[in-house]
C-alpha cells in the first residue's frame, strides 16, 4: 500500500514518482510509460490515491512493475487540497529513503480522510507535524523544562530552543510560548486560539530548524492563499 508523494517527468514518456508506502516508507519509482496517452498508469500517478504498488530493482532507484488503485478515500479538494500538498512536501523533505513508518503512514492516511471531511486544518496540520517530528527522529519534549527537569507550568512564560527544548523566559533567544501551550501540545489538544496560535509558530519553529532554514514551498503558498482570503 502507498501513495504518491510527487512525479519528475523522465525521459519522453516516463516519470520519477516519490510514493509514501506504509512497509517500506519512501521510494522512488520509475514509472515507465506513464505519460502515453493510452497507458493505464497515466491516472494513476497522482497525488491522494489510495494505490497497491510493487517493483523491482536493487539501486535506489527502483523500477515501478505494477499499480492498482484501490478507493475508499475522498480526495481533498479547495484548501483541503493545499493543505494535502503541504503534508507531502514535509514527507519529501524530511524522510529518508527506505526507512518504514507504518504507524506514520497510518496517521498521513487518517489525515487525508480528515482534510477531506473538515475545514478544522490548523488543528489537523498541527497533529501531523508533531507526529511527524517525533518518527523521524527529533524528540522534542515539551512537558518538562530543560533546565531543571521539572513539569512544566501552565501559567508560566517560555521560550523553546530547537537543539535544547523549554526554557523559562528570562530574555534568551527562542520561539516564545506559555507552558499552556507546550502542554497542550503534548496532548494534542487545541482548544484554545491562544495554543493554536503559539503552536503554529513553535511548530514553524522546529521545521524550519529540522530542514536548515530551507522554505517549504506550499506553506508560502498557503500563506500567499491566506492573505488573498476575503
Amino acid at each position: 500500500p502507498g501513495f504518491v508523494l510527487h512525479t519528475t517527468p523522465f525521459k519522453e514518456t516516463s516519470v520519477i514518482a516519490e510514493a509514501f508506502t506504509r512497509g517500506h516508507g519512501r521510494v522512488a519509482l520509475v514509472a515507465r510509460g506513464a505519460r502515453r496517452p493510452n497507458s493505464s498508469l497515466r491516472g494513476l500517478m497522482q497525488p491522494f490515491t489510495p494505490l497497491l504498488l510493487s517493483w523491482y530493482g536493487k539501486a535506489e532507484l527502483k523500477t515501478l512493475h505494477a499499480a492498482e488503485w484501490q478507493g475508499g478515500l475522498a480526495p481533498p479538494q479547495g484548501r483541503a487540497l493545499m493543505c494535502g500538498f503541504y503534508l507531502n512536501e514535509l514527507l519529501l523533505r524530511l524522510l529518508a529513503r527506505g526507512d518504514a513508518h507504518e504507524a506514520l503512514y497510518a496517521h498521513y492516511l487518517d489525515t487525508l480522510g480528515a482534510l477531506a471531511h473538515t475545514a478544522d486544518f490548523e488543528r489537523i496540520l498541527r497533529r501531523f507535524e508533531k507526529r511527524l517530528l517525533s518518527e523521524t527522529g527529533y524528540g522534542a519534549t515539551f512537558e518538562t523544562d530543560a533546565d531543571t527537569g521539572e513539569a512544566i507550568v501552565p501559567d508560566g512564560r517560555y521560550v523553546y530552543q530547537p537543539e535544547s527544548g523549554a526554557h523559562r523566559a528570562h530574555g534568551q533567544d527562542g520561539i516564545a510560548v506559555s507552558g499552556r501551550t507546550l502542554l497542550d501540545l503534548a496532548d494534542e489538544r487545541f482548544d484554545s486560539a491562544r495554543t493554536l496560535a503559539e503552536s503554529k509558530a513553535l511548530m514553524r519553529g522546529l521545521i524550519n530548524h529540522v530542514l536548515g532554514g530551507k522554505p517549504l514551498y506550499t506553506r508560502q503558498l498557503l500563506r500567499d492563499l491566506t492573505d488573498l482570503s476575503p
